[in-house]
């Protein structure tokens, strides 16, 4: 992966311990993971190597806000120097701990908000970069903004493109975990398309038209509502 040329390694591990991780994500590679990632990261400071660089992301739920503070120092142990707060995102009728239930967006309680506030001291105190999704301080993403279209306050479908390994083109990674099936929000395809394409193309340009109007996108219409942009 170093020599790949990658700019980052996003891992989302999720949890602090062990057990919340079991939790999360069903499966008991907690310790395996941390020892990797320590591995990897001693590599690049003993290959006094720029790249890629190496973030850590949990996922807020209610079952694990708990664990922030120990998040960031965690991140600090193992070297890793940017820390992110992920939106949860999730189907209507829910799906494990991806349910309504377990959201904290705009259902944060005294004890949480005072955990995120912790979390945030104390990544300043070691010196590490800690926001949420979106580039925006954590308090603040578990909050819903004043704007009667929040949805529209996301700039992705003009300043980046995800693709599917099968290479649809679509506008965000959130946009299939908002939604089932692919086609409502398949904006081209990689394929038979050049990127150029497919981002002037009408598919990304009757998107974008959308997703400035009172009548967004399906898989955009719960962004800003029941989760964060």
């Amino acid at each position: 992966m170093i020599a790949s040329g990658l700019d980052e390694i996003r891992v989302s591990l999720d949890a602090a311990e062990p057990k919340a991780f079991a939790l999360v994500r069903g499966k008991d590679m907690f310790d395996r993971i941390v020892r990797n990632l320590k591995r990897f990261i001693k590599i690049q400071q003993d290959e006094e190597l720029g790249g890629p660089r190496v973030s850590l992301w949990l996922t807020g739920l209610k079952e694990t806000i708990d664990e922030l503070p120990d998040f960031v120092r965690l991140a600090h142990q193992i070297g890793i120097q940017d820390v992110h707060l992920q939106r949860l995102v999730y189907f209507a009728d829910g799906q494990g701990l991806a349910r309504s239930q377990s959201a904290l967006f705009e259902s944060l309680d005294s004890e949480e908000s005072r955990k995120v506030a912790e979390a945030s001291a104390i990544a300043a105190e070691l010196g590490l970069n800690f926001d949420a999704s979106g580039a925006t301080e954590p308090g603040t993403s578990l909050q819903r903004s004043g704007d009667d279209k929040p949805w529209s306050l996301c700039r992705r479908p003009w300043s980046l493109m995800y693709f599917t390994a099968h290479g649809r083109a679509i506008p965000c990674c959130i946009a299939p975990f908002s939604m089932r099936g692919y086609d409502s929000f398949t904006l081209g395809n990689a394929t038979s398309q050049s990127l150029r394409e497919i981002w002037n193309g009408p598919g990304y340009q009757d998107f974008r038209r959308a997703l400035l109007s009172d009548t967004p996108p399906s898989a955009c219409a719960s962004c800003g509502l029941r989760w964060s942009l």
